[in-house]
């Protein structure tokens, strides 16, 4: 196992880079300029080259680029142009509000796509199983933006049920302390996650349960809800421990939506407002976290799967 996390560690360096590299050129590839976005269409050539100069925009992309990963190993993203602002202390400040909302939505998601998708391997081709088929094919095929607005037009606008707007304390206690604002937006992104992980689920149980050690298990007449939460449950969930372990990218795309939609004022709301403002320090350091998080979710799900199956090893792998 050790060789293996090292050899990881190693691949996940080079997926980092890269992703810093392909966001980095991407981002300057974009038309238009970052001194215009910030100062104005109204700004002259002169304050223009005032900004790029004190910004380093002035500068060639190979030399913009060293610098930035040079203070990325620092745990310096550098200065927001248009907050002017650390843009590490603006992502620490946003993280912990992030972990409430898409730790909710996610555990909230599995709790519903996980029963569903065992309930639909056992009523494989019935009529259950095909009308949860569609539904699962709607939440997936349907855009994030459209749940929130149809929540928002049902719930706030004409029921006059739940807030339209999220929370807006700044602290994860007041977060959670006004929990009638945090259900739209935890709705929405489990209305958009839960569909992917059910018919994960669904494909992986259908498996599981024609192995032979379940057809013994209920040949020896084992009660089924035994045989289904401690074989089927267990052996099921590998492939959705892969598939939660790289969904952080999808989970925060969404986010992105949600926390634009409702003004929830975490990573994915300041995210959207650099990439309207072309604020690229914002951009990258926020490009930047994702991508780490999603190599250390790869690589967590992996330990996971040797956890949940000791037949699996990597020493050798």
């Amino acid at each position: 196992m050790t060789s293996y996390l090292l050899r990881r560690t190693g691949q996940a360096l080079v997926v980092v880079i890269g992703v810093m590299l392909v966001t980095f050129l991407l981002i300057h590839l974009e038309p238009g300029s970052a001194a215009r976005a910030t100062l104005g269409t109204k700004a002259n050539a002169e304050r223009i080259a005032v900004f790029n100069a004190a910004n380093g925009l002035d500068r060639p992309l190979a030399a913009q680029f060293a610098t930035f990963v040079k203070q990325a190993c620092e745990g310096d993203f550098g200065t927001s142009y248009s907050l002017h602002q650390p843009v590490s202390t603006l992502i620490a400040q946003r993280v912990p509000r992030d972990a409430v909302l898409l730790g909710l939505s996610t555990l909230t998601a599995l709790v519903i796509a996980l029963p569903m998708g065992i309930y639909q391997a056992v009523r494989r081709g019935r009529v259950a199983d095909h009308a949860f088929t569609i539904v699962a094919f709607v939440l997936y095929s349907m855009p994030d933006f459209f749940f929130a607005l149809l929540l928002v037009a049902l719930f706030s606008v004409q029921l006059h049920l739940l807030p339209s707007q999220a929370p807006q304390a700044e602290s994860v206690a007041g977060i959670l302390g006004d929990p009638r604002a945090l259900v739209l937006p935890v709705v929405t992104l489990t209305l958009v996650s839960v569909a992917g992980f059910s018919r994960y689920m669904r494909s992986s149980a259908i498996n599981t349960l024609a192995q032979d050690y379940v057809l013994v298990a209920s040949a020896k007449g084992l009660p089924k809800r035994l045989v289904l939460f401690r074989h089927v449950l267990r052996n099921s969930l590998l492939p959705v421990i892969t598939v939660l372990g790289l969904a952080a990218p999808g989970i925060v795309t969404g986010a992105v939506i949600a926390e634009s939609v409702f003004n929830y004022p975490g990573m994915g709301l300041l995210f959207f407002q650099a990439a309207t403002s072309k604020d690229y320090p914002i951009l990258l350091g926020s490009t930047l976290v994702v991508g780490v998080a999603t190599v250390v979710g790869s690589l967590v799900a992996d330990i996971a799967y040797s956890l949940l199956d000791p037949r699996i090893r990597y020493d050798h792998a």
